[in-house]
């Protein structure tokens, strides 16, 4: 015990330490920040003059060498290197890195005075000059005149170490992406993403909207919504938890009949590497067209979008290896789970697939548990050993409150669900358009309510008096960045940007 708290203290110290180093290179900046404004030079200037980026010098390089055309550069300096009379920096902006060369005889004794004692890596300044190549063949820029335009108070941390750790790096993603260009790219993958999948469904013929986010009730889904306070109303009103499913079939009545929306969507729920709780999805709506005509279409845009995203239809997604390009395989909701676990979902009670739960080790909720999420949780235990790719079929009623049911069994619905390496990435159905029904449906949820299922859907009145006014037979579909994050391989929450963190106390 007595070496552990040595041990402990000496950790203590070198963490204190560093605390003060940091400290203490901030003061310095902060100096030289008083510096700079004594010598009635702003620091934080709003404007750049740049004519041109980093990206268009390097492309344009021999010409503007070759003219000696002067040019205006910004961005941030990445590296210092002083040599007497002459300092050397690496400059960086948005779209690339090149060399800078301060020199005093180019910019005057005073101007470089003031660059090499109060100037420091990680500022912002603006360079004026031409392309040069150095002894060594180096593309560079000579600085004839040099502007500050931010002053960083606090130094970037060690460009060979970045940020160790993963907490570090989620609570600070702005120095993870200036550090890593995996993230960077990560970044620009995801806005390719949702970019291909709208462009894809514009070219269908698809009418982009957009729905409520604050709703009085919410559908659409089973989630547990995140409540607020509207105050202007003085009304209790939920964050939604689809993306304007009920809303977009409202569209269909008033005549639309093709729709998409991809916005923000919230579920007040648990964390895992696969589930988030803000978080962006898409949803189409389809009018006259049923599920078969949906799955068509989906496999179509899960194509479309690997391709233009990745370049490629084959993805490692943890254990599995899929291949979008073969066949996609048809799996029958009961008969799969009769084969993994040998219970049939029809004619078995929440007794005896809780019993078959226990015996698989499944973990799950036992608040508000009840027929409904026994047969989810046994066919989340199934759908783990399913490679894709290929569709869910054949979904029982009691888990699909929204879905049209089939006319020759009415226990079962033409739902259908993409199942890709173990998991379902996507959601549609041959969407239920009779008012009687989903009124009758919306009574049965609204009893797991009562009875504790915080995740069951809400009866929403006037959703039932807009069917009544006739909807046409429609196809909905919705995906969400999940799908972006299984093609990543990576957790869903390491590809959001800026995820939610818990903070600091």
């Amino acid at each position: 015990m007595r070496y552990l708290r040595i041990i402990r203290g000496i950790r203590i110290i070198v963490y204190l330490f560093m605390d003060n180093k940091k400290v203490s290179e901030r003061e310095e900046r902060v100096k030289k920040l008083g510096e700079l404004k004594k010598l009635n030079i702003n620091p934080y200037p709003a404007k750049a003059e740049r004519t041109h980026t980093i990206g268009r010098v390097w492309a344009d390089f021999k010409k503007l060498e070759k003219n000696g055309t002067e040019i205006i550069i910004a961005g941030r300096l990445r590296s210092l290197r002083g040599h007497g009379n002459l300092t050397f920096a690496n400059l960086e902006d948005g779209s690339g890195k090149i060399q800078i060369a301060i020199s005093k005889k180019e910019v005057g004794a005073e101007d470089y005075k003031i660059f090499t004692k109060l100037i420091d890596m990680g500022d912002f300044v603006e360079i004026k000059g031409v392309c040069f190549k150095t002894h060594k063949g180096e593309n560079s820029i000579m600085a004839k005149e040099w502007k500050i335009l931010t002053k960083a108070l606090r130094p970037l941390p060690d460009k060979y170490k970045g940020l160790q750790d993963e907490e570090e790096k989620f609570r600070k993603r702005y120095l993870d992406i200036l550090f890593n260009p995996e993230t960077r790219a990560m970044i620009e993958k995801k806005a390719i993403f949702w970019n291909s999948m709208r462009e894809f469904l514009i070219k269908k013929g698809f009418l982009e909207v957009e729905t409520p986010v604050l709703e009085n009730t919410t559908g659409g889904a089973d989630a547990r919504p995140f409540a607020t306070h509207h105050n202007a109303l003085d009304i209790d009103v939920y964050l939604r938890i689809s993306m304007g499913e009920l809303w977009q079939k409202r569209l269909m009545v008033a005549g639309f009949e093709k729709t998409f929306e991809i916005g923000r969507q919230f579920r007040n729920e648990g964390m895992s590497p696969e589930h988030l709780q803000d978080y962006t999805q898409m949803e189409f709506y389809w009018a006259y067209a049923d599920y078969k005509d949906g799955m068509k279409l989906v496999e179509e845009l899960y194509k479309h979008i690997a391709e233009q995203v990745f370049g490629t239809l084959k993805f490692k997604i943890g254990k599995f290896n899929v291949d979008l390009g073969k066949k996609w395989e048809i799996y029958d909701y009961m008969e799969t789970v009769k084969k993994y676990t040998g219970i049939d979902v029809l004619n078995s009670d929440i007794k005896q697939i809780e019993k078959k739960l226990k015996e698989l080790k499944v973990d799950y909720d036992k608040d508000g548990f009840n027929l409904t999420r026994a047969i989810d949780n046994l066919w989340k235990y199934c759908r783990k050993k399913i490679e894709g790719p290929g569709f869910l079929v054949g979904v029982p009623v009691e888990v699909s409150p929204l879905a049209k049911k089939y006319e020759d069994n009415q226990k079962i619905t033409q739902r259908f669900q993409p199942i890709i390496a173990g998991s379902e990435l996507g959601n549609g159905y041959s969407e239920l358009n009779d008012p009687t029904d989903q009124a009758k449906r919306f009574e049965e949820q609204v009893k797991l309510r009562e009875a504790g299922d915080e995740e069951a859907q809400m009866f929403d009145y006037e959703f039932v008096e807009a069917l009544e006014y006739g909807m046409p037979p429609t196809c909905g579909f919705g995906m969400s960045e999940r799908v972006f994050s299984f093609f990543m391989n990576k957790p869903a929450r390491e590809c959001q940007i800026f995820p939610l963190m818990k903070p600091k106390p």
